[in-house]
């Protein structure tokens, strides 16, 4: 049976367990009952082997030693695994006695080892025991779980990695949980590790080498066992020790459970917020890769996040900038940046985005500046774009981000740019709103995984291969080399000289009288007779104004210097005073633009510039601002000029435009051909009708 049909008929059994929890539940709860009793049923199956060899060892032994404080070694050494239960109750026994369940099965969780209690405990399963021991619902539940086999040889820690994401994508839908905290296809996380340690296999195949592989939102713990499991396929004498944290859980729990199982140090694995409670805070890793949820906003640690940004700058893990807070994807990307090692090698790290951080965010934004640091500090090595509707609860086009502090010598200076989304199959059934797969080469399906790893490691500039595109084979390119600066871009500011006409006309007049200034010479904040007496001389100076600019007659000014020079005269010799707001106040209303007036200028005879005329450019930083401007800009607005004070270099990354193909449109002859026979096929159904 092929794998993926395998998992979706198995979590699809352990699944249809929670029918027999309507009606006690709500559905969005059904999650807190599944998921634990898989953890507990895989963990039974696990020690199952063992289980009698432990049991009379803990009972012939054990309780003999007095002076052994501490006998989980020994109990381990015996269960073959890093985690033992000393209790007499095994699923099987449990189903054997209905009357005692609930308390039996308190006993089994209290018979396993620390590490064991530990994890379930953060699934509150106490609770759950309890409310269905009162439905009368546990006995039925534990005997459905008890006829599961989920013993390691029938389900391997792959599989049993897909039936949890299985489980937990069911209960995200069911609880209407937000569409970007999804889990990552096994497939994804392959491709992933094979760009990871691509050019790293001839010193992981070194005797004894350790590596540490971290994530820091690492769910059920997915991307850590396949980076893990890759280095052990290649070299069984390595020692991967895998660390991770985790926000939710449930996720968490069963994150732990896996490591229990493999033997790796739980540990290693933290629970909490990695942006306020980094638990691995002094660690740095020889290797990074993470799924973090994208699109989702960082609000609830903006206070946190927002503090250390100021107070320690680069000496802490944003200094580089800060997001917006809708999408806190590069919140991620920094931290583990912040844990690259500085030598034996430096760090790799592999992460998935959305394509918002390509490009979101102009020059001076905090996501410009994030790209703007990571790719002059030559860290972005490449980008491999993935096909659409490869995860469970998104169907978005993704990228893989490499991103390295010890660039191989033919990269320095470059960045390269895999165009990956042809390379996948339909599946014969979806999951979610996963339909597409990058084909592994398992169960007779293409290694697409290889052929994408492969064009990566060749890195060749405008690499071609032949691929099905839209029902036809073509020729399409699949890769592209960029220098680091072909990113980069001077945001400029170009300006126009403001020209303005002055003229005194009942239109402009009435536009003056909704001025502001001008209003509140004829408003009071006193009260009674004073407040009144201050109204009417407001009014009377209103009118004073009006009829001094009246004295100007209808003439039109095209020197804002001259009309300012006359207006003053005027209101000198009416005998009135006026601030220097009612007289911009004056002047905004007065005033129209007009391209033919003269340049308006300041007190230092520099030209003002019109807000309005205000336009930005992208310059390449590879070309002179100077040059672009005559070349660009100058032959069509000759007075345009570059504000210099607010020049800013911004970087995105355009992945899209780099790998457009113009399609022409078909000939009109064809198209006129299909609306006749379109139509001749209408007028024939209408007659059919009739």
């Amino acid at each position: 049976m092929a794998r993926t049909e395998k998992v979706r008929k198995l979590a699809g059994f352990i699944w249809s367990i929670a029918e027999l929890l309507r009606g006690d539940y709500k559905q969005a709860d059904y999650g807190k009952v599944i998921l634990p009793f898989t953890v507990l049923r895989r963990l039974d199956c696990v020690l199952e082997p063992t289980k009698a060899v432990v049991m009379d060892f803990y009972e012939t032994k054990v309780k003999s030693m007095k002076n052994l404080k501490n006998p989980e070694p020994l109990l381990n050494q015996k269960a073959g695994v890093t985690f033992h239960n000393i209790s007499q109750f095994t699923f099987q026994k449990l189903k054997a006695d209905p009357d005692n369940v609930a308390a039996n099965l308190k006993n089994f969780i209290n018979g396993f080892s620390v590490a064991g209690r530990e994890i379930i405990e953060y699934f509150n399963f106490n609770d759950q025991i309890n409310r269905l021991d009162e439905a009368n619902l546990l006995f039925l539940i534990v005997k459905k779980f008890a006829e599961i086999n989920l013993h390691p040889d029938e389900v391997d820690s792959m599989e049993m990695g897909y039936v949890f994401e299985e489980l937990i994508r069911k209960f995200s839908e069911e609880s209407n949980a937000t569409a970007g905290e999804h889990f990552t296809p096994r497939e994804v996380i392959r491709l992933m590790v094979n760009l990871l340690f691509l050019n790293d296999r001839d010193s992981l195949t070194q005797k004894g080498i350790v590596k540490t592989i971290y994530d820091p939102a690492c769910g059920t713990g997915g991307m850590l066992s396949v980076a893990e499991e890759y280095i052990k396929e290649l070299n069984q004498d390595s020692k991967p020790v895998v660390f991770g944290q985790e926000i939710n859980p449930e996720s968490y729990a069963i994150c732990k459970s896996d490591m229990l199982i493999k033997g790796q140090d739980i540990s290693n694995i933290k629970f909490g917020n990695t942006f306020t409670t980094d638990g691995l805070a002094q660690e740095t890793f020889d290797y990074m890769l993470s799924n973090p949820p994208f699109g989702v906003e960082w609000k609830k640690v903006q206070t946190y996040v927002k503090s250390e940004y100021e107070k320690k700058g680069f000496d802490g893990r944003f200094g580089a900038g800060l997001p917006r807070i809708s999408d806190g994807s590069f919140l991620f990307l920094q931290h583990m940046i912040s844990k690259m090692k500085r030598d034996n090698g430096g760090s790799r790290i592999a992460i998935v985005f959305n394509g918002s951080p390509l490009f979101s965010g102009s020059a001076g934004s905090g996501e410009s500046d994030i790209r703007k640091w990571i790719i002059e500090n030559d860290m972005l090595e490449a980008i491999v774009a993935m096909p659409d509707q490869l995860f469970y609860n998104t169907g978005i086009y993704t990228y893989i981000w490499i991103v390295t502090n010890y660039k191989n010598p033919k990269r320095k200076g470059k960045i390269q740019l895999v165009n990956g989304i042809y390379y996948y199959r339909k599946m014969s059934r979806s999951l979610g709103n996963k339909r597409n797969e990058i084909g592994d080469g398992e169960d007779g399906k293409p290694n697409q995984i290889v052929e994408i790893t492969r064009i990566y490691g060749e890195f060749q500039q405008d690499a071609k291969r032949k691929l099905e595109v839209d029902g036809k084979e073509k020729d399409v390119i699949v890769s592209k080399i960029f220098d680091n600066e072909d990113f980069g871009y001077w945001r400029i500011t170009v300006e126009r000289p403001l020209r303005l006409n002055f003229q005194v006309s009942d239109e402009r007049i009435a536009k003056l009288e909704t001025e502001t200034a001008f209003m509140n010479l004829a408003e009071s904040k006193k009260r009674g007779g004073v407040a009144l007496r201050e109204i009417e001389e407001g009014k009377q100076l209103q009118e004073l104004i009006k009829e001094a600019l009246r004295n100007l007659g209808d003439c039109l000014y095209k020197n804002r210097d001259e009309f300012e020079t006359d207006l003053t005269a005027e209101i000198k010799a009416a005998d009135v005073k006026i601030s220097a707001p009612v007289k911009k106040a004056i002047l905004n209303a007065l005033a129209e633009r007009d391209e033919t007036a003269d340049i308006c200028t300041d007190k230092d005879s520099n030209p003002e510039p019109d807000s309005d005329l205000r336009d930005y450019e992208n310059v390449p930083l590879k070309d002179d601002i100077d040059e672009y401007m005559k070349r660009e800009v100058l032959p069509h607005v000759p007075d345009a000029w570059v504000d210099e004070s607010k020049t800013r270099i911004g970087y995105e990354i355009p992945f899209t435009r780099h790998f457009y193909e113009y399609v022409p449109p078909r000939p009109l002859e064809e198209i006129e051909h299909e609306i006749k026979d379109l139509e001749e096929e209408i007028r024939g159904m209408l007659e059919e009708v009739i």
